[in-house]
């Protein structure tokens, strides 16, 4: 098939864009490079540099490749950031995406399948991990333009029989993120360690996420390619505090590494990990690199990636 990668050149979009490729699918990437790095795009991929909200060179891109899917992950990804400016989130995150999915159906796009959150979308729930049928409360702008924009999908579902895939992310770790530009505490972790500075953590480190290794995110995208339309959460059930994280860097790292410990920052979840049954039953995935050996990948790439 034809698929069109919406920041391919990002950390999961070009992961995304390595799978799609190595199963033989023909892969169009656009990304402004505004976070993405030119380095991380598949060889075999075609590129062009593009701002999603570059709305009519969007349009001609998606009508001269015709493709049969598109997979958006261009973003602002950012919680902190969209809390400080959640017009310019909304921007990107829902106008932009809003675009995309109006000039999919006028150029007859087979299914959209869309980067979603499940880190941010639920809020503080009360039973966790949370599954698809617990009700979503974000509590920060970013969380709310992706939850936003499912809703919107499921508009255009019910209206125009529009077929899409919500994919609900929890905490996406792994080789090639971007330290500097994306979200990301254990990319922003290991550039510290490298450096040798002391590592913050904004709380006491007792909040919890569910962290997911990047390249079982980009087997779930592979799997959508013919699921049935709905949200799916992808992230492995299990809860890991900040300070167990650190745990499992100093035993990567072999480095006893400085950790300081700030006051909390508004908009963040203490504590979220997700339910995977129906990614497990419907899309016939589920997560298969467990935390310790995701660390180590990740921080054996950083340790290289730094020597070159």
């Amino acid at each position: 098939m034809k698929i069109l990668v919406t920041g391919g050149a990002g950390f999961i979009g070009s992961w995304v864009s390595d799978t799609l490729l190595q199963n033989g699918h023909e892969v169009l990437i656009i990304d402004d490079l505004s976070t993405g790095r030119e380095e991380n795009i598949p060889v075999n991929a075609k590129f062009i540099r593009c701002d999603i909200r570059d709305y009519d060179t969007v349009e001609k891109i998606i009508s001269n490749f015709k493709p049969d899917i598109i997979d958006h992950h261009a973003a602002q990804i950012d919680v902190r950031k969209s809390i400080e400016n959640p017009m310019h989130d909304a921007e990107i995150n829902i106008l932009g995406t809003l675009h995309l999915i109006e000039s999919a159906i006028r150029n007859k796009v087979k299914k959209f399948i869309f980067a979603s959150t499940g880190g941010a979308i639920y809020g503080e729930p009360e039973i966790i991990p949370a599954d698809e049928k617990t009700d979503p409360f974000p509590i920060s702008p970013y969380g709310t333009s992706k939850y936003a924009v499912e809703k919107y999908l499921g508009y255009y579902n019910s209206v125009y029989g529009f077929d899409y895939v919500a994919l609900r992310y929890a905490n996406v770790y792994g080789p090639r993120q971007n330290p500097h530009g994306e979200a990301g505490v254990v990319a922003i972790f290991c550039n510290r360690i490298m450096a040798g500075k002391p590592c913050t953590v904004f709380g006491d480190g007792g909040q919890t996420r569910d962290y997911v290794y990047v390249e079982d995110i980009a087997n779930a995208n592979l799997k959508s390619l013919n699921a049935p339309v709905g949200s799916y959460n992808i992230g492995t059930g299990l809860e890991t505090s900040v300070n167990d994280l650190i745990s499992e860097l100093k035993k990567s790292s072999g480095t006893d590494f400085e950790v300081n410990y700030g006051e909390e920052r508004p908009g963040e979840v203490q504590s979220i990990s997700l339910e995977v049954t129906q990614a497990e039953k419907i899309l016939g995935w589920k997560p298969s690199v467990n935390l310790r050996d995701g660390i180590q990948k990740t921080w054996n790439w950083f340790n290289l990636d730094s020597k070159k």
